[in-house]
């Protein structure tokens, strides 16, 4: 019997999107929806010396959870999770606010601010990588107990006060941009060196894709895990500043509330996997700006529209922005 020749046929390549695509098609598409909803979404001005319109205030506003996802970016991609960023932000901005009222300096605020989300971070640290509890319990023992803290450190009280050196951190401006926008900047600029100029970067996807591997190539897999989880605390507390000195004052019940939701979002957004191994710390922060520009249409939408098929279309509209945004996802 003649024998069948081999199929030489080239095995047909699947499609990949390039890195990065999906995320930008999926905010210029929530931005296009926004445009829709209110008319001159897309006008800037220049105003004392602060550019001021839509696009310029979902940057501002998705300052503070990009600031987050920076730092869950970190954690995730260890095969970690942190529940309690929220809890740190609102421990931050009470010890932001409740030191400027005792009428400590500006550095010794900011200072110890910093120094309450390292400190948070360490103890989420110890507790995933010395004592091996599961991130997820670890995390939400301090995002239920760090409420408490802050109202400690509040005495349950709404903390306000006035200092302009302060509140230039969250509502000032440099470079014609909000000064949020600027941190949230050179944050990310920080953290892409610290981790893809240095081996941190290969290490913390090490320990995410094979956490026995690494430690038997020589990696100190408990002091990566640590550190992550210190910088994702360190994260959360500048957020945390920001968030007080924007409305001047700290609440301890409602600052940060539900904020590492949109974190994890954020990072899935992203690309990052919830199992670890690689992440992109910039596709992140895309992810923050797909997530506020969501909120600012919705909002938006909700205020403008007078008429019930308009809102069920715009409605229609607004949920499809968020199928694109999570359905293509890079590899």
């Amino acid at each position: 019997m003649p024998q069948s020749l081999p199929d030489t046929t080239p095995p047909k390549r699947r499609f990949r999107w390039p890195t990065g695509m999906p995320q930008l098609a999926a905010l210029l598409l929530v931005l296009l929806v926004d445009s829709l909803v209110a008319p001159h979404f897309w006008q800037v001005v220049l105003q004392d010396g602060r550019l001021f319109g839509s696009p310029i205030d979902i940057l501002n506003r998705a300052a503070p959870v990009a600031l987050l996802a920076i730092g869950m970016t970190l954690v995730i991609a260890t095969g970690g999770i942190d529940l309690s960023v929220g809890a740190v932000m609102a421990i931050a901005g009470a010890t932001t606010a409740a030191m400027t009222v005792a009428g400590f300096s500006l550095p010794i605020v900011l200072l110890s601010a910093l120094g309450t989300g390292i400190l948070a971070g360490l103890w989420n640290g110890i507790l995933v990588a010395i004592l091996k509890i599961q991130p997820f319990v670890a995390t939400l023992i301090l995002m239920v107990a760090g409420r408490g803290v802050a109202q400690l450190i509040t005495s349950g009280q709404i903390v306000t006060f006035n200092s302009p050196d302060l509140s230039w951190f969250g509502s000032g401006s440099l470079l014609f941009l909000p000064t949020p926008v600027i941190i949230a900047v050179l944050t990310l600029l920080l953290f892409w060196l610290l981790t893809r100029k240095t081996a941190l970067g290969m290490f913390i996807e090490a320990v995410g894709i094979n956490i026995r591997a690494a430690k038997n190539a020589g990696v100190n897999t408990r002091i990566i895990v640590m550190l992550t989880y210190v910088l994702s605390g360190l994260c959360a507390a500048i957020a945390g500043i920001i968030v007080a000195a924007d409305i001047r004052g700290a609440d301890a019940n409602n600052a940060g509330l539900w904020l590492e939701l949109d974190a994890i979002l954020a990072v899935v957004i992203g690309g990052g996997s919830l199992m670890g191994g690689r992440f992109n710390l910039l596709l992140s922060v895309v992810g923050a700006l797909i997530i506020q520009g969501m909120n600012t249409g919705i909002f938006t939408f909700w205020l403008s529209a007078g008429d019930e098929p308009g809102r069920k279309s715009g409605g229609g509209a607004l949920c499809a922005d968020c199928s694109v945004a999570t359905l293509y996802q890079s590899d």
